[in-house]
């Protein structure tokens, strides 16, 4: 055989196992979120302009989107958002434009710069609209306090940093502690370690 065939063999080959690499970690992806599929939802993931924290919007947003959901990107006030880590995001919408009606979650994503929402009456009432509604509503790390504010936790158990375990309870919430907490139609978490399996609660609620 000739070096030219014995090239495109290997190619070939590589090809190949590349795309049963992709196949795999697809069908892996599957498997974790328990088989969810979310073809023709809509989900909203709010995150602040600044220092937003990375992982908890790109974790849950890959498992979204790997299970066919439709993701939309808002924040406040910019064309494109910076993480804590430096991630740069395009905004697709200003959270001033958006209706709780138009989306099956609404994901409120958490980092320092989070706090910006906690009493923004634009957000709290996308929460308290999207709850009322039946919708999904998550937070996550500091974010829960946002819908602690527009007193939708009243009764609840929920998580959230540290930080604002008084401020939750100080509104009426359970507080758990729990990496992730779910409560009716609200989900929160505690932080960027429980970034996935955040992502995965809402996946596995949102599929009923």
């Amino acid at each position: 055989m000739k070096w030219g065939a014995i090239f495109l063999v290997l190619v070939l080959f590589t090809a190949g196992c590349v795309n049963q690499a992709e196949q795999k970690s697809f069908d892996e992806t599957k498997k974790e979120n328990g088989g969810v599929f979310l073809e023709g939802k809509n989900i909203l993931m709010v995150i602040a302009p600044n220092n937003f924290r990375d992982e908890e919007l790109m974790e849950p947003k890959e498992i979204f989107e790997d299970a066919g959901a439709l993701v939309t990107i808002a924040s406040k006030g910019t064309n494109s958002a910076k993480g804590m880590l430096g991630a740069i995001v395009t905004v697709d919408k200003d959270i001033s434009e958006v209706k709780a009606e138009d989306y099956d979650a609404v994901v409120f994503v958490g980092g320092s710069g989070a706090s910006v929402y906690f009493n923004n009456k634009t957000a709290q009432n996308l929460a308290i609209e999207a709850y009322e509604s039946g919708k999904i509503v998550a937070a996550i790390c500091i974010a829960p306090s946002t819908l602690a504010n527009a007193g939708i936790l009243e009764g609840k158990r929920a998580t959230a940093f540290s930080s604002e375990k008084k401020n939750l309870e100080n509104h009426g919430a359970v507080y758990t502690g729990k990496n992730v907490e779910a409560d009716g139609n609200i989900i929160t978490a505690n932080g960027p370690d429980a970034a996935a399996e955040f992502g995965q609660a809402i996946a596995k609620s949102l599929k009923g």
